[in-house]
């Protein structure tokens, strides 16, 4: 009788199986694809340039577009300019991805949740990223004439 047919191997072999299956995170892709909008004065603009970092990497994207950037533990940060339109800086947080986490703690007793914590898998960013850009100043200084609120 070979020790491949008996109830303790075949037992080893699910458990290693099981293991290995319910760690997602683990094997999961620290990549997420990210849609950028950039809103000013309630209205989208397009061709804004945009800069994307965290400790991990920088990324360029031109809004409205899609990035992939590599998920971290840190904020998103980013910054995003139109020449003559105006400028943005947000910052967005990383929160835990729960779907993967409650396998993990299931069934790798929390394994795959250490490691999550070092390569950033186990956390995604928002998937649709807004951000306000605020006008750029006027060059020459013209501009509508300012209003003034006088009391009596």
């Amino acid at each position: 009788m070979s020790h491949r047919n008996t109830p303790l191997f075949r037992s080893l072999v699910l458990g290693a199986c099981a293991l290995l299956g319910g760690c997602a995170t683990l094997s999961e892709s620290p990549q997420q694809q990210l849609e950028l909008h950039a809103i000013l004065d309630h209205r989208e603009v397009g061709g804004v340039g945009c800069l994307l970092s965290n400790d991990v990497g920088r990324w360029y994207v031109v809004a409205p577009g899609r990035v992939t950037v590599t998920r971290s533990t840190a904020p998103l940060q980013v910054s995003c300019k139109k020449e003559g339109k105006g400028s943005a800086r947000e910052l967005f947080a990383s929160r835990a991805d729960t779907s993967s986490l409650i396998g993990n703690l299931v069934i790798s007793a929390g394994l795959g949740v250490l490691v999550d914590r070092h390569s950033g898998a186990g956390h995604a960013y928002p998937q649709v990223l807004t951000v306000l850009m605020q006008p750029a100043p006027d060059p020459d200084g013209v501009g509508e004439p300012a209003v003034e609120s006088r009391v009596f």
